[in-house]
């Protein structure tokens, strides 16, 4: 019952008797007496009416805070029964009543992909964001998270940003590895590690100058029936639907790599050297890493949230214990976003 709805009904109750109990009363001191207690009576239902329609009518909050939501695969998870399972999933979402409203869904391809071969794979859905890293052999190379609303527009411009930090990280690998001027094993290890680091970072900066194809998933907002038509093309290997995400910032999306067929594991990293677990602890002091840059938030769209997803570990992805973090990265982050 609505407050104004509320207080004409006490008027209606009390006001009458009040009137009739007035002209059976006498003038002078005693109706002014009478006058001045059901204007304070008045006063106070008044007041108690108010306070118990505010409690009654304030918010409650939103019920998501505090909650992540995490959609894909972990390390050790069966990719086979990954992909089985997200197609059931979808079917039964397809078969639900009723399956119009959007959602989002994970979509993971069968090979990393270029910009511009994605247009025919996410046509006639809103794309949110891609996942791209270089598939370089035998090499741990990093996931990056690139906002895409239009497509390719918005991939090739992300590359193109993810290549001017990777260039940086190169330099700065490249100055890291010429301040170690020592002889010691661990200093040979270090200039190898640092050097190993720079030469991944020139060739991921290469790759995404020239719009690589190294996009191997993308999250989606689509009805189910639209999402159906997409795990039905042959680039894609599954569809994971996510009805449960609200808010891409407070959903983690975890997609399996395109050479990861039978379980989630870390890829082969060649490329560093092995700790010696005998070589001396000291070594020279290092100079500090550039500032980590704040990653700019992707253009707001009808379909997708302006805010940009969490970034979090991929699965299988994560740094050798020997190699120290890119420089312009944060410590442990084997994952970054635009």
């Amino acid at each position: 019952m609505r407050t104004g709805d509320l207080l004409r009904r006490l008027d209606s109750r009390l006001l009458p008797p009040l009137a009739r109990a007035m002209s059976r009363l006498a003038q002078g001191r005693l109706r002014m007496r009478v006058l001045t207690g059901v204007a304070l009576l008045s006063s106070t239902a008044v007041l108690l009416t108010a306070v118990w329609a505010a409690d009654r009518g304030a918010p409650g909050g939103d019920p998501t805070v505090g909650e992540v939501v995490r959609v894909g695969v972990v390390e050790g998870q069966s990719i086979p029964g990954y992909v089985a399972s997200s197609r059931e999933e979808l079917a039964k979402l397809v078969a639900t009543p009723p399956s119009t409203g959007d959602t989002y869904a994970l979509v993971t391809l069968t090979n990393y992909l270029a910009p511009e071969r994605l247009t025919p794979v996410l046509r006639d859905v809103a794309v949110a964001q891609v996942f791209g890293r270089v598939p370089l052999a035998d090499t741990q190379t990093q996931i990056v998270h690139i906002p895409a609303a239009r497509i390719p527009t918005d991939v090739v411009d992300g590359m193109a940003q993810v290549a001017e930090r990777k260039e940086a990280e190169a330099a700065e690998y490249r100055t890291l590895s010429g301040t170690l001027t020592g002889d010691s094993e661990r200093e040979r290890q270090l200039r190898q590690v640092y050097d190993s680091g720079a030469a991944v970072a020139a060739a991921e900066a290469t790759a995404y100058r020239s719009s690589c194809s190294c996009v191997y998933a993308a999250v989606i907002r689509a009805t189910p029936t639209a999402l159906k038509q997409i795990s039905g093309r042959s680039e894609v290997r599954a569809v994971d639907p996510a009805p449960e995400v609200r808010r891409l910032d407070r959903a983690v999306f975890l997609p399996p790599l395109p050479e990861q067929t039978d379980v989630v594991r870390p890829p082969a990293d060649t490329s560093l050297p092995s700790p010696d677990p005998s070589a001396p602890a000291t070594v020279p002091a290092e100079p500090a890493p550039a500032a980590t840059t704040v990653p700019p938030e992707p253009a707001a769209t009808s379909e997708a949230p302006a805010s940009p997803p969490a970034t979090t570990p991929a699965p299988g992805e994560t740094s050798p214990p020997a190699s120290p973090p890119p420089p312009s990265e944060p410590v442990g982050s084997p994952t970054a976003s635009l």
